[in-house]
């Protein structure tokens, strides 16, 4: 547990920043909820700027932290962790501006608008920079050991999760043209080049994500996959605190398993949404195709769970020899 643990003066400091920058953006976009009553497409102008705070100030953090972990190339590291934290920076800036300007940030194809104009290149090459630093990192990190055979484990597959959840947004903007105009909160018409879902593109209705509940929405893969490192560290940590009261827990080697059987069962599942929303299928409407998907997905990971922790509680269970036991070779 306590190599997980770095003091936060060591972490990567543009990335911090980024990180503090994001939970600003969060707090002032609560506020625009409370007294601001605009909506863009029924829904609150402030809820995107909201939404992209989190996820950045999340994922900042957890880059800050890794970069702390690297051997090999950490000065190659630092520029990459600089470059994700201006570009995440700028993203979520231009964002903002729009909410608070009351119209749409990305997919925005209105040319009478000088800001637009100039803030959706920003929006749609942005994306193209996290991507590709985010690509650097996961060869860096493949490279080498950042850690225990658990916590190696955990970042290689959270960052090829967050590699694939980058590029879900490449393929709605190539695969899936949706010409159309809209109205912003302004009630200025708005033409609109694209979308992110199919069968609805500005499908929306859940609660809190707002994510489609009419058709499939690529927002759900892209946030799932994204934030999958966070899932599978916040694994490796429960089991290297609940091996200080499970002997069969202390090996790294049964830990690192375990962590494998978790990332077998999230990957699994983000294939399974991902599948689900290029049918054009809401991640609250199932059909029984996807259920059976999902489920067959949960016992894959039930099953190989179980073989991993019976077979190390059987390890564990077999008395270690000592010298006073040992029968003299005849």
């Amino acid at each position: 547990m306590t190599s997980l643990l770095t003091p936060v003066r060591t972490w990567h400091r543009p990335l911090v920043v980024c990180a503090l920058l994001m939970l600003a953006v969060m707090l002032a976009a609560g506020v625009g909820l409370v007294v601001d009553g605009r909506t863009l497409l029924d829904e609150p102008v402030w809820v995107k700027p909201l939404k992209f705070g989190f996820a950045f100030a999340l994922y900042a953090g957890t880059l800050a932290w890794l970069l702390t972990r690297l051997r090999k190339g950490r000065r190659l590291g630092w520029w990459i962790g600089t470059v994700f934290a201006l570009a995440a920076t700028v993203e979520v800036g231009a964002i903002t501006a729009q909410a608070a300007r009351g119209t749409f940030s990305h997919f925005n194809a209105d040319q009478s608008d000088r800001v637009t104009l100039a803030l959706v290149p920003i929006l749609t090459y942005g994306v193209m920079i996290i991507l590709v630093t985010q690509l650097i990192l996961a060869v860096v990190v493949l490279i080498q050991r950042t850690g225990g055979a658990a916590v190696n484990r955990a970042i290689r597959a959270g960052l090829a999760l967050a590699v694939f959840g980058m590029l879900v947004p490449v393929y709605w903007l190539v695969a899936e043209i949706h010409p159309r105009t809209v109205t912003d909160a302004n009630g200025a018409r708005i033409p609109m080049y694209q979308g992110h879902g199919i069968g609805d593109p500005d499908g929306h209705g859940m609660p809190l994500t707002g994510w489609s509940v009419t058709g499939g929405d690529f927002r759900v893969p892209h946030f799932a996959a994204l934030h999958g490192i966070q899932v599978l560290l916040l694994l490796t940590a429960v089991l290297a605190a609940l091996a200080a009261k499970h002997a069969w827990l202390r090996a790294e080697k049964v830990r690192a398993r375990l962590v494998g059987c978790g990332a077998l069962g999230y990957t699994g599942l983000v294939a399974a949404v991902t599948w689900q929303a290029w049918r054009g299928q809401s991640l609250i409407h199932p059909d029984r195709i996807t259920l059976l998907a999902v489920a067959a997905v949960l016992l894959l990971t039930a099953a190989t769970t179980a073989g991993v922790i019976v077979t190390a509680r059987r390890a564990g269970a077999v008395p270690a020899e000592t010298p006073e036991r040992r029968r003299p070779a005849h």
